[in-house]
């Protein structure tokens, strides 16, 4: 068994660096311990309302988020007295202006063909502000909201900006679906949530991607490192098992999540993205490793395992992370997160028992003069044949 970095650490990093970080309503963080007493998530466009109610003064205290922004876009969230329609919308408006700023402010929508210009509302605005945070949106405002508008119906959006000035949104999918009903006393809130289509797929999307990248990727890690010393060379076969199908299910989990990308022009989750990229491109690579794999007398055979070790071991580590920035994305309810927390403790338990107890047998077997097994014996899967005087364990 060669000294290099375990599962159990693997694991135990990922709790503490993925735990926290951006989020949906129920873990969200603000700076400065700014804090809000009712949070709504507005599945469409996957935005989310933060406010805190003041019956005192008759005051809405709010933040608009919305991940996934990039500097060439613009958010809005409004109330509309009247209607459902963007027409009558007043409206708080954020975007990256000309100067590279990223600013607030508010708009009386009063036509179809408006470019958001600047404009008072029809009620009290005040503390309006913006941040543009790792792709993540926020428009801060303080409302005084007459009588009629403490319950109305809000309307949220994201579209281009092009030259500095916001252009005219999407038409289709969930930008023609961001609209509800909102109660600042209550706490009662309706939101578009996309078609119950849209929904499927990014709960699918979720599902999908969770059980290959998550659980059965570190499953077939686990095989190679662990069973080997159990069951030579039953552990190959459950390697390959786990390996090939969470591959299989993870690329289908992938092409999902590229449909629902194309299908939301104006919603970027680049760093959810970019790791799903990255993901995917590491598992090919290890599959068509797998095909290139040298027999294990060969010269290169040692370079083929570290190159192996490390793909495998990074591709674990990124998929892991995903998954939390996904939960972060879908915004489920607690106990999923927890559920899947929970999956990665019980694996990290495993490798806490399983890693010594491994060692103890490579390490008694080696002083009794016996040989440690280093690859499957069969030509049929491994190229070749070979034995092995010291503990070279996971060499798959």
């Amino acid at each position: 068994m060669e000294p290099k970095i375990t599962l159990f650490a693997v694991l135990a990093t990922l709790l503490v660096l993925t735990v926290n970080g951006q989020s949906g309503c129920n873990t969200h963080r603000f700076e400065n311990n700014l804090a809000f007493t009712t949070c709504s998530p507005l599945q469409a466009l996957g935005s989310f309302l933060h406010w805190t109610y003041n019956e005192a003064n008759g005051t809405v205290s709010i933040a608009f988020r919305h991940p996934g922004t990039t500097t060439s876009s613009w958010i809005a969230w409004g109330l509309n007295p009247s209607g459902t329609q963007m027409v009558g919308t007043q409206a708080l408006v954020a975007f990256t202006n000309s100067s590279g700023q990223f600013q607030a402010y508010t708009s009386s929508v009063n036509s179809y063909t408006t470019q958001l210009e600047r404009g008072s509302l029809s009620f009290r605005v005040s503390r309006v502000s913006a941040t543009l945070v790792n792709g993540e949106a926020t428009i801060f405002a303080t409302l005084e909201l007459p009588a009629n508008l403490i319950t109305a119906n809000q309307l949220w959006q994201v579209g281009p900006v092009t030259n500095g000035v916001p252009m005219i949104h999407s038409r289709s999918g969930d930008n023609m679906r961001s609209m509800g009903r909102i109660d600042f006393r209550t706490g009662q809130s309706t939101a578009g949530g996309g078609s119950g289509d849209r929904l499927t797929k990014r709960n699918t999307h979720g599902i999908l991607n969770a059980v290959s990248w998550g659980v059965l990727m570190p499953l077939g890690a686990m095989m190679a490192r662990y069973m080997k010393v159990f069951a030579d060379p039953t552990w190959f076969y459950l390697h390959i098992a786990f390996q090939v199908s969470g591959y299989a299910i993870g690329v289908a989990g992938w092409a999902t999540g590229i449909k629902l990308g194309n299908d939301s022009p104006g919603t970027s989750y680049s760093t959810h993205r970019n790791l799903g990229i990255a993901l995917f491109t590491f598992a090919t690579l290890q599959v068509f490793a797998l095909l290139l794999r040298p027999k294990p007398d060969h010269k290169f055979r040692r370079y083929w395992n570290v190159y192996h070790h490390s793909v495998g071991y990074t591709t674990i580590i990124l998929s892991i992370i995903n998954i939390f920035k996904g939960l972060d994305i879908l915004d489920p309810a607690d106990k999923w997160r927890w559920a899947y927390i929970g999956i990665l403790i019980f694996l990290g338990a495993c490798v806490l028992i399983l890693e010594p107890l491994t060692w103890f047998i490579v390490l008694r077997r080696k002083n009794r003069g016996g040989n440690t097994v280093a690859a499957p014996t069969s030509n049929k899967y491994s190229n070749g044949t070979t034995t092995s005087t010291g503990p070279h364990h996971q060499d798959a």
